[in-house]
Order: C-alpha cells, then sequence, then structure tokens
C-alpha cells in the first residue's frame, strides 16, 4: 500500500511503528494472530485489551494466562481459534504482559513485532529485558 508524506496508508490510518520507532512487523501467521487477524499486533481504539505485544509464549505463561482466567491454550474450532502451545507467536494484550512480568512469567518479546501502543502499558526497558533472542 502507498503511503502518502504524513506516513498513512491509503485508509487515512498512520503507519504503524514498532517500540523501536521502526515499521511494525508481522508477529504470527500461523497461527494468525493480531486484533485484525492480520498477523500484526497493530490496533485501534476498538481494541480495548490493547493487543500490541509480539510474544513467543512460554509454557509457564500460558500456566499464568490461564490461571488468570485466560485459557489460550485450548481450541475453540466455533471461532476458529487453534489454541496456543508454547513457542508459538501471538499478540498479548499489553496489560496482560505487564501482569505477567510483575508475577515473574512475562513471555519473551519480539520488539519488531510490539505496537507503540504497548508502551502505554508496559516500559521499553522491560520489553528490552524481554527481549527474545534466538540461541
Amino acid at each position: 500500500m502507498p503511503f502518502d508524506e504524513a506516513g498513512k496508508g491509503g485508509g487515512g490510518r498512520p503507519t504503524p511503528r514498532n517500540v523501536l520507532g521502526g515499521p511494525l512487523l508481522t508477529c504470527s501467521m500461523a497461527p494468525v494472530t493480531g486484533f485484525f487477524r492480520n498477523g500484526c499486533c497493530d490496533t485501534a481504539p476498538e481494541d480495548v485489551g490493547s493487543h500490541t505485544v509480539c510474544v513467543i509464549l512460554t509454557a509457564e505463561f500460558l500456566a499464568f494466562s490461564r490461571s488468570r482466567g485466560n485459557d489460550l491454550s485450548t481450541p475453540i474450532p466455533q471461532y476458529g481459534f487453534p489454541g496456543l502451545g508454547a513457542g508459538d507467536r501471538w499478540c498479548l494484550c499489553a496489560p496482560r504482559w505487564q501482569e505477567a512480568f510483575e508475577a515473574g512469567h512475562a513471555p519473551g518479546v519480539i520488539l519488531e513485532g510490539t505496537h507503540q501502543g504497548a508502551l502505554r502499558y508496559c516500559a521499553l526497558d522491560d520489553l528490552k529485558a524481554h527481549s527474545y533472542r534466538s540461541e
């Protein structure tokens, strides 16, 4: 999609930026993630959960999330939700990531895929400290 001088795409929305200031990269297409189910952790005012943090899920985080009432592991076929496992990438709600961080269960973060909107809930230094690095 071409961009105009104001950095807006054809729909008039600002070009999504990541927490490092660069273009927002795709988080995951398998499973497909994001508030818009386009693979990106983009957001909009109607995204009240702020699905903006691109993470690599861990078994520890999935158990933590389940204990908080959000079971991400169990498939829900009627909604096309496959259920998630350790190693999957997912656009996580920024407040949930912050809660997990404070409890010592935060999953790794893909900074280039994390929308700058996450910074309303999470400190950049904390996200950087949990930056996923493949060994």
